[in-house]
């Protein structure tokens, strides 16, 4: 397994890290996790296309997970590829509809570019033939406890404490070639993410905030810290961890010498803070 970071930060804008989206590949299998701003970007930047996602699996919907859906969706659409295929929680179908429907947001321009003479010569002087379809994700609606067997590889979820009761949050694992990932989503720590974490050679979860930070209660309930985070990875005896989803605030020379601190004081494996574009071999 091969995990590209293509986004590691939060919803702030912020030229250092685009919001949530990882890359795992498998075989001939590109499975992205989540699809926030600035995802598709850096997926070009990494030497992908759009057209090359096999799986889309989303964990929750907040914006900062999925607002590169649409652009993801029609950029492999344009460059000619089969259906994608997405699975994530309620109302992923009915989102998916309001973009890409007959009248969905989306619709001006997709009649714009299958009907209008001119456009339909663009796509048959690039290979395609009319008449052109639209955009048509094949869309699963998940619950926790999904899982789903793919070729050499098994993916689990579970639910993780996050935005409930607006929307499902969960988190997956992936099993193949003897390896497990695990991603934990926006996550408290919970006991089924202990389970589904039990035993993984790479850990990526996010952490919202440093242990110095002076935070709401009702964010912090939700919210762990880097020692909170290395605690569970060391119990579930993880082999390596990895945290991410930075804000703003928590990357400065201070900050990310407080979270490896805590990281090192509690967890004997590697670990350390994500960068966007950073590869790793699992």
């Amino acid at each position: 397994m091969r995990l590209t970071l293509l986004g590691t930060g939060s919803p702030e804008a912020y030229i250092r890290r685009a919001s949530t989206g990882y890359l795992l590949e498998i075989g001939d299998d590109k499975i992205l996790f989540d699809c926030g701003g600035g995802v598709v970007d850096n997926l070009i930047r990494s030497g992908r296309l759009p057209s090359d996602i096999t799986h889309l699996f989303f964990s929750h919907l907040h914006t900062d997970h999925m607002i590169d859906y649409a652009r993801l969706v029609h950029a492999a659409w344009d460059e000619g590829a089969p259906p994608m295929k997405v699975w994530g929680p309620k109302p992923i179908a009915r989102q998916t509809e309001l973009l890409f429907g007959r009248d969905g947001v989306l619709s001006p321009d997709l009649i714009a570019r299958t009907e209008l003479a001119a456009s339909q010569q663009v796509w048959v002087d690039r290979g395609g033939t009319l008449p052109r379809p639209w955009p048509a994700p094949e869309v699963t609606e998940i619950a926790p406890g999904f899982s789903h067997q793919g070729q050499g590889w098994t993916l689990k979820s579970c639910e993780v404490p996050h935005a409930q009761p607006a929307f499902d949050c969960m988190a997956f694992s992936i099993e193949a070639d003897g390896k497990k990932f695990v991603y934990s989503g926006d996550a408290a720590i919970c006991p089924d993410l202990v389970d589904l974490t039990q035993g993984a050679d790479f850990l990526l979860h996010w952490c919202y905030r440093l242990s110095t930070d002076d935070i709401h209660p009702a964010i912090a309930e939700k919210s762990p810290t880097p020692a909170d985070i290395a605690r569970m990875a060391q119990s579930a005896q993880v082999k390596r961890l990895l945290i991410t989803h930075f804000r703003i605030h928590m990357d400065s020379a201070e900050g990310h010498a407080s979270a490896r601190a805590d990281l090192a004081a509690h967890f004997s494996g590697p670990a350390d803070i994500a960068e966007d574009l950073q590869v790793y071999e699992i």
